[in-house]
């Protein structure tokens, strides 16, 4: 267990010192690549500044969230129950990944103004295909046999759909959702981007235009770190969720 633990943290620790050593040996001016010291201090002296920044974005980020799983999980249930839906909307779940989100972005900032509507519904755009995707293939991954078990036993459609699809769906659900939470990031700092008054991505972009280059890297340190630190928190969720899994992989597998 520590292993898994110290093998990320030393391999982190050489790139750190690789990096400073490439500052300081090449004389690189600061607002050009700050040394990783630099922008320690940096996330010190602006910590508070930080903090409410990253509050911000935090909240977009899980409104976002929870917007795409409230929209998302009905209609990968509803996509997988009456086919005539998944035709009808699948085109559209796809499409809406294929479209550039900077190119949305500011349509979102003219519908939903410049507070958090248009950077909660930029994150939960981002969030919404992982989700559908996940669940719809979920839902389909029930064993036919179990089905046609509980068909047997007279199950009715609900039942089956309840105590037997949506429990052997969790995984990809969860799945999708720990993608998703990971990668709402992007969608609430391109909305700040577009358009803000505060929140990380306003931050990064003020800091940039006054070359505050470390700034930046304590910006994106924090972005990283809300990410990491909401995909650990659904992987807790997942296993209160799915306790049988644990007991399952703590059980050996017999030849």
């Amino acid at each position: 267990m520590f292993y898994k633990i110290a093998i990320p943290i030393g391999i982190l620790l050489i790139l750190l010192g690789l990096w400073e050593l490439y500052v300081f040996l090449f004389e690189i001016r600061h607002f050009i690549l700050p040394p990783p010291s630099k922008i320690v201090m940096t996330l010190f002296e602006e910590r508070l500044r930080l903090l409410e920044h990253s509050w911000v974005t935090l909240q977009e980020m899980l409104l976002g969230f929870i917007l795409a799983i409230s929209i998302g999980i009905p209609l990968a249930v509803l996509m997988f129950e009456f086919p005539v839906l998944e035709k009808a909307f699948y085109p559209y779940v796809i499409g809406s990944q294929t479209v550039p989100v900077f190119a949305i972005a500011p349509l979102l900032v003219v519908w939903f103004g410049y507070g958090i509507s248009s950077k909660v519904a930029m994150a939960a755009l981002i969030v919404f295909f992982a989700i559908v995707l996940n669940t719809l293939d979920g839902l389909k991954s029930t064993d036919s046999d179990t089905v046609n078990l509980f068909r047997i036993m007279r199950a009715s459609r609900w039942q089956i759909l309840w105590k037997l699809r949506l429990p052997t769906a969790l995984p990809f659900i969860f799945s999708g959702a720990k993608i998703g939470i990971s990668i709402s990031t992007i969608g609430a700092v391109i909305g700040e981007w577009v358009g803000a008054e505060k929140g990380l991505g306003k931050l990064m972009l003020d800091a940039n235009s006054s070359l505050e280059v470390s700034l930046v890297f304590a910006a994106i340190f924090c972005l990283t770190f809300l990410g990491l630190g909401l995909f650990t928190l659904m992987t807790i969720i997942e296993r209160f969720a799915m306790p049988w899994r644990q007991y399952q992989n703590a059980i050996p597998e017999f030849q």
